[in-house]
C-alpha cells in the first residue's frame, strides 16, 4: 500500500507543479490552484513546499481509501488520517503542522465552492510535546567564532555565516535570502524577510560587520561569471548559499559534536534573556509573532540556573 501511496503522492505534486508554471489543474482536488493561491499571497517558497507536501499525501491517503472529490471528506476521514499518521510513527509537531494545511485547504475549497463547510474547522490533533531548545555550549560556540580556520575565501564565508546566525539570532532561511542590498553598515543594521514575508530590522555586532566586510574583500573573486552579483553567500558553484550548504559549514568548522543551524539562533534569544533583555525587545528581534514563543526562553534560562545549582550546590 506505501507504494501506491507514494506513487500517487508523486502524481498529486506533479499536477500542483504543473499549475504552478501556468497549466490548468484538472483533477477535482485542485491543489495546483490552491498553491497558486497560497502564492499570490506572497507566501514564502518553504511553506509553498509544505503546504503542496502536506495536501497532496493527505489526497494520496484518500484517493487510496476510495475518498474521490474534496466534498467526499469528513471530520471522521481527517481523523483517521491523523491516526494513521500516529500508528506510523509520525511527530506530533508534523501531525499538527498537517492539521494546519488540511485547514487552510478546506478553508480555501470552501470559498471556491469544492465543499459545503470544513470538515477541518474544528479538527483536533495531538499537543507536540513542550520541549527545551537546544543550547549551544560555551566551548562550541568559542570553536565556531574565534577558532582559526585560516584566510581563505570560503573560510571568510564561513565565519561569516557563523557571526550572522548567531549575532543576529537568523532563521537559516532568513540568513540564505540575505542580498548586498540588505545590509546598513553605516547604521549597523540588517534587513530581514521573515516568515509570512513579514520583514524585520535586526543589529548586529561589531566581529559581525568585521567578518562581512571580510568576506565582501574576496567574495567577488571566488563568483563565477553567471552568478547573481546580489547574493549575499553563494556556495562554490556561484547559487545562492542553502540550508544544506549551511549545515556542512557547521558540521565541516566543528572538530567535535554537531550543531544544528537553528540553535545558533536559540542560543541568541537565550543569552538575551539571561542578559536581562526585555522579552518584548526579543519578540522583535526574533520575528516572533507571538509572545508565547518568545517566553520559552524564559524556560530555558530557569532550567539552566537549576542545573547550575545541582552541580555546584552542595545540598543541589
Amino acid at each position: 500500500m506505501s507504494g501506491v501511496v507514494d506513487a500517487v503522492v508523486v502524481t498529486s505534486l506533479r499536477n500542483v507543479d504543473a499549475n504552478v508554471e501556468g497549466r490548468d489543474d484538472e483533477t477535482p482536488w485542485r491543489l495546483g490552484e490552491f498553491v497558486s493561491s497560497l502564492r499570490a499571497r506572497d507566501r514564502s517558497p518553504a511553506t509553498l513546499r509544505a503546504y503542496r507536501s502536506d495536501v497532496g499525501r493527505f489526497v494520496a491517503w484518500a484517493l487510496d481509501n476510495d475518498v474521490r472529490l474534496p466534498r467526499d471528506v469528513t471530520r471522521l476521514t481527517l481523523r483517521a488520517y491523523l491516526a494513521d499518521m500516529n500508528v506510523r510513527g509520525d511527530q506530533r509537531t508534523s501531525i499538527a503542522r498537517r492539521r494546519a494545511s488540511l485547514r487552510q485547504y478546506f478553508d480555501w475549497a470552501l470559498d471556491r465552492g469544492l465543499v459545503d463547510e470544513s470538515p477541518a474547522a474544528r479538527l483536533s490533533a495531538p499537543r507536540p510535546h513542550a520541549t527545551l531548545p537546544e543550547i549551544v555550549g560555551r566551548e562550541q560556540l568559542g570553536e565556531l567564532l574565534d577558532a582559526d580556520w585560516g584566510d581563505d575565501a570560503w573560510a571568510r564565508r564561513d565565519r561569516a555565516v557563523c557571526e550572522l546566525l548567531y549575532g543576529a539570532g537568523l532563521r537559516v532561511a532568513e540568513l540564505c535570502d540575505l542580498n548586498l542590498t540588505s545590509l546598513n553598515e553605516r547604521e549597523g543594521l540588517v534587513r530581514v524577510m521573515g516568515k509570512g514575508r513579514r520583514e524585520r530590522i535586526v543589529p548586529l555586532h561589531r566581529a559581525g560587520w568585521s567578518a562581512l566586510r571580510r568576506w565582501g574583500e574576496v567574495r567577488e573573486s571566488v563568483l563565477p561569471a553567471a552568478a547573481s552579483a546580489d547574493y549575499l553567500f553563494v556556495n562554490r558553484r556561484g547559487a545562492r548559499l542553502g540550508p544544506r550548504d549551511v549545515r556542512r559549514i557547521l558540521d565541516r568548522r566543528l572538530r567535535v559534536g554537531h550543531v544544528h543551524p537553528h540553535a545558533l539562533r536559540h542560543t541568541y534569544a537565550t543569552h538575551l534573556v539571561e542578559g536581562g533583555a526585555d522579552l518584548r525587545v526579543v519578540q522583535e528581534l526574533l520575528g516572533h509573532e507571538s509572545l508565547t514563543t518568545t517566553q520559552l526562553y524564559t524556560h530555558v534560562s530557569k532550567s539552566r540556573l537549576q542545573n547550575v545549582h545541582h552541580e555546584t550546590h552542595p545540598r543541589g
